[in-house]
């Protein structure tokens, strides 16, 4: 256990010496797999020159390969891959359930809802747009998926029921609005469903990551209260806390990173489901922690993206596709393993 106090004992911070160790090899393999993607592509540079470029000493070739075409990408892999683990991490603490993350409950087909509309209805292509249509679209289907499953407050298992069924509506919405669209631009919208990192630079990325930042206060409040509320409610009531606005709060914060997200680069899957499982294992925590998910989040997206940029090179692959791959094995593996311990 590592204990910190401010000067004065003004207040104190208490961490698990495993999770922080967890957390600092998980942030430094996700870094060294950032530094791999700046690394490789149809211009191979070595490191010495990549970091040259990042310091302003490389070439002006190295400087617009490096800075302003590859750095974007995997800024944006990290910081998109630690909002979706930290929102799967929000929402199985909320639920109560391994299952209970943005992806299941519907949140992200609500999203790809928002931009197909705006896409092929309203016939708008730009990225800014786009993006606003995913973000109006996640967050109206987590208000109707909250007050749907309101009953006295809300549980986790109730939230998982109604999410997966107002997912599987918007679904066959989302298929209709395909059918019926012209060939070419269904295509074009079926890509940004799948979830892609390609051709983002820093026009896309910047507004993204000052979006970021101001989340930032919202999760240390979420952090701190997390762990009280899995105790249960009564031991949240017991410390003043009120379990039920907790909750909203908590949910509020989970829709407000995965619509970042999802208006960002699409609805990236599977993220969100297994960043905080397999965290919490290798950090032997009873419950899921927000950190931890968040580092493996950015592991995650960081290197499936670097395997669909290089898998079948010269034509990179949709993150999204890696995501639901890994995401695939992971579900049939945690499954198995429910089915043994049961």
């Amino acid at each position: 256990m590592v204990v910190g106090r401010g000067f004065g004992g003004g207040w104190s911070v208490r961490a698990d010496l495993r999770m922080v160790s967890v957390c600092a090899l998980v942030a430094t393999a996700a870094i060294a797999v950032g530094v791999v993607t700046l690394c490789v592509g149809d211009l191979p540079i070595a490191p010495d020159r990549v970091l040259a470029a990042i310091m302003g000493d490389g070439s002006r070739m190295e400087t617009t390969v490096v800075v302003k075409w590859r750095m974007p990408r995997v800024v944006l892999a990290l910081v998109l891959g630690a909002l979706l683990g930290a929102s799967g991490a929000i929402f199985q603490s909320v639920t109560r359930n391994p299952l209970g993350s943005p992806d299941v409950i519907g949140f992200n087909t609500g999203a790809y809802t928002g931009a197909l509309v705006v896409i092929l209805l309203i016939g708008q292509k730009g990225y800014y747009e786009t993006a606003a249509g995913a973000l109006i679209g996640g967050v109206a289907t987590a208000l109707a998926v909250y007050l749907l499953a309101y009953k006295r407050g809300v549980q986790g298992f109730r939230l998982i029921i109604v999410g997966i069924a107002v997912s599987a509506m918007l679904t066959s919405i989302n298929a209709w609005i395909l059918v019926k669209a012209d060939l070419d631009r269904a295509m074009s919208a079926s890509v940004w469903g799948a979830g892609s990192l390609n051709g983002l630079r820093w026009d896309n990325a910047t507004p993204v990551l000052i979006v970021a930042a101001l989340c930032v206060p919202l999760l240390v409040v979420a952090a701190v209260r997390m762990p009280i509320l899995d105790l249960g409610d009564d031991a949240a009531k017991a410390v003043g806390l009120r379990a039920e606005g907790t909750r909203l709060y908590l949910i509020l914060v989970g829709v407000v990173l995965t619509a970042i997200a999802a208006a960002a680069a699409g609805p990236i899957a599977f993220v969100s489901l297994a960043a905080p499982q397999i965290a919490r294992r290798l950090t032997g925590a009873p419950g899921v922690g927000l950190a931890p998910a968040a580092v493996m989040g950015a592991l995650l997206l960081v290197a499936s993206d670097l395997v669909a940029q290089r898998a079948f090179a010269p034509t990179p692959l949709p993150v999204g596709v890696v995501t639901v791959s890994v995401g695939g094995i992971y579900l049939v593996w945690l499954l198995f393993k429910e089915g043994r311990r049961q």
